[in-house]
C-alpha cells in the first residue's frame, strides 16, 4: 500500500467518524425541532450539519452522497427562511433522509456512489418540498461543480480532542496490569531479603507512579453517557407514532462517565427496556386522560454513581405491570404463584419466554426481550431490578460496574485457592455459627439479626480438598436488595486486579465471572455472584420460613 492511499484511508476513517457523530446530533436536534417548532437556532443547526457533510463528500468525491446532501440543504434553507412550515410530516420525512444518509455514508466509502431506487424517490421527496408554490418540479441532478468544503472552524480554547483506536487503550490498560503485578513481587521479595530504606522508599515512589498512569489510562476510557442515552429520543418518538401514543423522552445524567466496553455492550439492553416501556407502560391518550394523566407520556432514562458502580433507571409514567395479568400467565405456564411475594411475582417478567403482551407484534409478545436484557446485564457482572405500581409506572434499576478491566474486588481463600468476589456485592463479613446446619449439597440457612440468611459453602461447591478449621460468612447482595451468604476459610481483604478473560474451554464454567493475576503471580478466580446466588437459594425455600419462626421465637423469649 503507498503513501497516498494510506494517507487516503486515515482521511476516510476520520470522515466515518465524523459523519456517524454529526448525524447523530442532527437526529436530535430534529427531534428538539417537532416540539419547539421553527426554532431559528435548531434549524441553523441542521443546515450546518448537512453543509459540513456534503462539503466533506465533495472532497472525498463521493457524488451521491453530495447530491442527497445539496437536496436536503436545499429544504432546510426552505425552512430557515420560513416558506415552509415546520410540520411532524415534514420532521418525519427529514429523519427518513437522516436514515438514507446512514446507509450512503458507508455505501460510498465501500465504492458504491449510486443511489437506490428507494433513495431516490426520498431525493425527490425533498425536492418537491423544497420548492416554492407554483414552480415546476426540479429534477434532482448532480450539481454543476462540488460544494465548497465547510469552512475549518475557529480553534476551540477548551480541552483537545484526540482519535485513539480502544485496542491501543485496551493494551496500555493490560500493561498498566502486568506493571501492577510485577511492582507488588518486587516489593515482598525486597521486604522478605531485608533491603534497605531508602531502596523501599525508591520502591514506595514507583508505586505511587504506576498507580498513577493506571487511574489515567482508566480515565482515557471514559466517555459521557449523552450520546448513549439521547439516541432513544428517536426510539421513543418513532414507536409512540406508530403506535397512536404520544411519548416525550426526558433524560438525567447524561454527563455521567463510564468505560466506553461498558456503553458497547449496554446498548442492546438499553433498546430492549427503552421500547418496553413505550409499548407496555405509556397508554393511549385518551385513556391517559381519562385517568387525570398528560396525555403525553414520560420515559426517563437516569445515571448516576453509586459506591464504584454506575445506575441506570429506565422508568415510564405509564399503567404499570398489571399483577393479575402476571399471575395468569404464570399458572398457565404451571408455576406455583401461591407463595411469591409482591417482588417476586414482578420478577416473573424477567423469565424466559414470559410475556403478558394479548398479541405477538413486531415489538412484542414472543417474551424473548426482558429475559435477554437480565442475561446481558448478569453478564457484564451486574444486576437488574424492577419496581412497579398500578397506574403510576414502572422503573428498572441497572446496575453496572463503571469498567469490564479493573475490578475492586474481595479476596478470600477457601484452602489453597484463592477466589475474588466483586466488592459492590459485598455487604458484610462474619463468622460461620458452629450450629449452622446444612443440606448434602453444602447449601443451609442461618440467622442473621432475626432474619433468614440461606448460604452455600464454596468449598463443597467447587470440590476443595481438605476439612476448614474456622469458617467465615461473605453476606452479599441479591439483585431484589435481599442477602445471601459464601461460606469461605480466609478473608484476604479488599484488592483491585484488572480482570483476564478465560480461555475457550472455561468460558462457561458456572459460577465463574473471569480470572485475574495476584500479587505472587497466581490466578485467582473471579465469582460470578448472581449465579453463584441462585444456587445458594435452590432447594433453600422450604427451611427458610422455619428459620426465620425460630428466630422471630428466640427473640421473643428474650
Amino acid at each position: 500500500m503507498t503513501d497516498f492511499e494510506l494517507e487516503r484511508d486515515a482521511i476516510v476513517q476520520t470522515f466515518l467518524a465524523e459523519a456517524e457523530e454529526g448525524l447523530a446530533v442532527m437526529e436530535e436536534v430534529l427531534i428538539a425541532l417537532e416540539v419547539r417548532g421553527e426554532d431559528p437556532e435548531l434549524l441553523g443547526t441542521v443546515f450546518r450539519l448537512a453543509h459540513t457533510l456534503k462539503g466533506n463528500s465533495a472532497s472525498l468525491g463521493f457524488d451521491g452522497l453530495v447530491r442527497f446532501c445539496h437536496a436536503l440543504e436545499d429544504l432546510l434553507e426552505r425552512l430557515r427562511e420560513r416558506s415552509v412550515a415546520v410540520t411532524s410530516d415534514l420532521v418525519a420525512l427529514l429523519l427518513k433522509s437522516v436514515d438514507a444518509l446512514r446507509e450512503l455514508v458507508p455505501a460510498a466509502v465501500g465504492g458504491a456512489e449510486g443511489l437506490t431506487a428507494a433513495q431516490e424517490r426520498l431525493l425527490d421527496r425533498l425536492a418537491r418540498h423544497a420548492t416554492p408554490a407554483g414552480a415546476a418540479d426540479p429534477v434532482p441532478a448532480t450539481p454543476e461543480a462540488p460544494a465548497d468544503p465547510a469552512p475549518a472552524p475557529e480553534r476551540a480554547s477548551g480541552p483537545r480532542g484526540l482519535r485513539v483506536d480502544l485496542g491501543k487503550l485496551d493494551r496500555m490498560l493490560d500493561l498498566t496490569g502486568e506493571i501492577a503485578i510485577a511492582r507488588n513481587r518486587l516489593r515482598r521479595m525486597l521486604e522478605e531479603i531485608g533491603g534497605d530504606t531508602e531502596v523501599l522508599e525508591a520502591q514506595g515512589e514507583v508505586d505511587r507512579l504506576c498507580q498513577d498512569l493506571q487511574e489515567r489510562v482508566m480515565e482515557a476510557r471514559l466517555v459521557p453517557l449523552r450520546a448513549t442515552l439521547r439516541q432513544h429520543a428517536r426510539t421513543v418518538r418513532d414507536l409512540a407514532a406508530a403506535q397512536g401514543k404520544q411519548a416525550r423522552l426526558r433524560i438525567e445524567g447524561e454527563d455521567v462517565e463510564v468505560d466506553t466496553s461498558v456503553i458497547e455492550h449496554v446498548r442492546d439492553p438499553l433498546t430492549h427496556m427503552v421500547r418496553n416501556a413505550v409499548d407496555h407502560g405509556i397508554e393511549l391518550p385518551e385513556e391517559r386522560r381519562r385517568q387525570g394523566k398528560d396525555p403525553c407520556g414520560t420515559v426517563a432514562l437516569r445515571a448516576r454513581h453509586d459506591s464504584g458502580t454506575i445506575v441506570l433507571e429506565i422508568a415510564d409514567d405509564g399503567a404499570g405491570l398489571d399483577r393479575e395479568r402476571i399471575l395468569d400467565r404464570a399458572r398457565r405456564r404451571g408455576l406455583d404463584t401461591a407463595r411469591l411475594d409482591a417482588g417476586e411475582i414482578q420478577r416473573l417478567v424477567f423469565e424466559p419466554g414470559f410475556s403478558t403482551a394479548e398479541a405477538v407484534t413486531e415489538v412484542s409478545g414472543r417474551g424473548v426481550g426482558l429475559d435477554v436484557v437480565r442475561r446481558n446485564i448478569q453478564a457484564l457482572r451486574g444486576s437488574v431490578g424492577i419496581r412497579s405500581r398500578a397506574g403510576e409506572g414502572t422503573t428498572i434499576i441497572v446496575r453496572l460496574p463503571l469498567t469490564l478491566a479493573i475490578i475492586e474486588g474481595f479476596g478470600v481463600a477457601v484452602g489453597d485457592e484463592t477466589y475474588v468476589i466483586p466488592l459492590e456485592a459485598v455487604a458484610e463479613c462474619l463468622e460461620l455459627p458452629a450450629e449452622a446446619a446444612e443440606d448434602g449439597e453444602g447449601r443451609g440457612i442461618i440467622s442473621l439479626r432475626g432474619g433468614a440468611l440461606p448460604y452455600v459453602r464454596l468449598r463443597r461447591l467447587f470440590a476443595v480438598a481438605g476439612v476448614a478449621r474456622r469458617e467465615h460468612v461473605v453476606v452479599v447482595r441479591r439483585d431484589d436488595g435481599a442477602q445471601a451468604g459464601l461460606v469461605v476459610d480466609e478473608l484476604h481483604g479488599e484488592t483491585q486486579t484488572v480482570i483476564k478473560p478465560l480461555g475457550r474451554l472455561f468460558r462457561r464454567l458456572p459460577g465463574i465471572a473471569g480470572s485475574a493475576i495476584l500479587g505472587s503471580g497466581r490466578v485467582a478466580l473471579i465469582l460470578d455472584v448472581p449465579a453463584l446466588l441462585a444456587r445458594a437459594l435452590a432447594g433453600a425455600g422450604e427451611t427458610r420460613g422455619q428459620v426465620a419462626r425460630d428466630a422471630e421465637t428466640e427473640a421473643i423469649s428474650c
